[in-house]
């Protein structure tokens, strides 16, 4: 569309097409300060990603050098304990040790009621040999006695 149709001027050629480039220029211009300003702001949040993340790392990596200590100063007891774990290990595996939980079961339920009487006699025995100790006897005369 020519913009001086409607003025009587004659039609230059080419002339609309031009002022339809320098329109669509001036507008991409006007938007370029905005542009800037949001590419800007994304380079600013970029940076401060990768500063976290640099921070990130270097404490992952602080992280890592102190776990490293730790396994090398636990690796040489682990190791040691070795052989006394597969003793262990071969003493469980034995059918013997199935039997654990019905002999204590057993002692308790049995054992244990039979050495509670023993103990309540052993007292019962003890308070009676200690009345027979403090009793005189039918030979023995008191001092105060004629």
């Amino acid at each position: 569309m020519d913009p001086f149709r409607g003025l009587g001027m004659p039609r230059i050629p080419g002339l609309s097409e031009l002022l339809s480039i320098l329109q669509t220029q001036t507008e991409a211009l006007s938007q370029l300060p905005r542009t800037l300003s949001d590419l800007t702001g994304t380079v600013r949040e970029l940076t401060e990603a990768t500063t976290i993340a640099r921070e990130t790392i270097a404490s992952a990596q602080r992280i890592a050098e102190r776990l490293e200590v730790l396994v090398d100063e636990l690796e040489e007891p682990v190791r040691a304990l070795r052989p006394g774990i597969e003793r262990v290990g071969k003493v469980l595996d034995d059918p013997a040790v199935d039997t654990v939980p019905d002999t204590l079961r057993r002692i308790n339920e049995d054992l244990l009621p039979l050495i509670h009487g023993l103990r309540q006699a052993q007292a019962r025995v003890g308070s009676v040999t200690g009345l027979l100790r403090r009793r005189p006897r039918d030979e023995e005369v008191w001092p105060d006695e004629p």
